[in-house]
């Protein structure tokens, strides 16, 4: 009877014990998925943010000139070439310099154009280590996790592109006429640039410069946020 009497009076301690632990792994659970769903909506919206950076800024950059004309993303003389540049126009051959920087800029754009998969594909799948983080950083978080992620693998698959590039404006012509006039030159050091590594690393800084332009566009202006997952992705962060 006492077994009874204690039994009665501690089996609903234990029920309501159980009864919470569940309740609270019920209530963590949730939790989980919520911040699951979160995350997940979070990536999907800086992804499109990052592909937008594609359609409306990165194109541009395959048409003609626009490389050559856009001081942000302008390819110039390699530093170490500077001095080819100065002492060619002293001797009034600045428009053979001329001619080097736009097919060097030429290249970009036709290589941009042809590499433009390689990018979106990129983008598609980077895994963001911790989007929230991203989403509440400064006004390009998202393009630099994008080029630090991906620059390595974007350089090895683009230099090919660019190298066919090259040629096909041109510009290794134009520059193999530019080389060996100067190396003719009296008193100068013999040159022989690597064009592709350089036009590859200036080009992928351009592509990242452009995407980063949309990515502030998409957080500081409302009506660049065209999507519903843009539009709920980014008030997070207003």
């Amino acid at each position: 009877m006492k077994k009874a009497l204690v039994l009665l009076f501690i089996l609903p301690t234990i029920c309501n014990a159980q009864l919470k632990t569940l309740l609270k792994k019920n209530a963590e659970s949730a939790i989980g998925i919520i911040n699951s769903q979160e995350t997940l909506d979070i990536s999907t919206g800086l992804k499109e943010a990052l592909n937008k950076g594609i359609t409306d800024q990165v194109s541009k950059l395959t048409q003609v000139d626009v490389f050559y004309k856009n001081e942000w993303v302008k390819i110039v003389m390699p530093e170490e070439l500077s001095k080819v540049d100065k002492t060619m126009r002293k001797l009034g051959m600045g428009s053979l310099a001329d001619d080097g920087i736009k097919a060097l800029n030429r290249a970009a754009e036709d290589a941009v154009k042809e590499a433009t998969p390689v990018f979106v594909n990129a983008i598609k799948n980077i895994k963001f280590a911790d989007a929230k983080t991203i989403l509440m950083g400064n006004e390009n978080a998202a393009t630099t996790y994008l080029q630090q992620s991906t620059n390595k693998e974007l350089y090895a698959k683009f230099i090919p592109i660019v190298q066919q590039s090259i040629g096909k404006v041109g510009a290794d012509k134009i520059w193999n006429g530019i080389i060996q006039k100067y190396n003719t030159l009296p008193l100068v050091s013999k040159i022989n640039p690597d064009l592709n590594d350089y036009v590859t690393n200036k080009a992928l800084e351009g592509v990242f410069k452009m995407i980063a332009i949309e990515e502030k566009n998409i957080r500081t202006n409302l009506q660049s946020r065209t999507s519903t997952v843009l539009k709920k992705v980014f008030a997070m962060q207003d």
